[in-house]
């Protein structure tokens, strides 16, 4: 599949959201290093808040985003709702006010829905 085209992918509301508030929380009690950005696909701390906040627009508008994107933002949700080192961690739910519980079922079916629509696509 080509990374750099537009891929629709039928996701609710709430896994909008979560991918949405999983890549602003970056900006916020998150703290990245450059290691990490560029292990999550970004090309440094400040791409991934540039990138970040640019994907969370198309995200919160409904907009396809490519498949890059969505692997960098389903990546970067993951670890700053999971790491208490470099993410939110267990401040996620105070940071976001979603419950952790709920996240993670969300999370699964993000990642189940994100890996479907990579795999059926050439």
């Amino acid at each position: 599949m080509n990374e750099q085209a537009k891929v629709e992918v039928n996701l609710t509301d709430e896994e909008r959201k979560v991918l949405w508030r999983g890549l602003l929380e970056w900006g916020g009690p998150a703290q990245c290093t450059e290691a990490m950005a560029l292990a999550m696909g970004f090309r440094g701390v400040t791409d991934l808040l540039d990138e970040g906040k640019r994907i969370a627009d198309d995200l919160r508008a409904g907009r396809a985003l490519t498949k890059s994107d969505w692997r960098r933002a389903l990546l970067a949700t993951e670890i700053v709702f999971a790491s208490d080192v470099l993410g939110s961690g267990i401040d996620w739910s105070i940071t976001t006010g979603m419950d952790d519980c709920e996240t993670v079922t969300i999370l699964r079916s993000l990642q189940r829905k994100l890996m479907a629509s990579w795999a059926t696509r050439p």
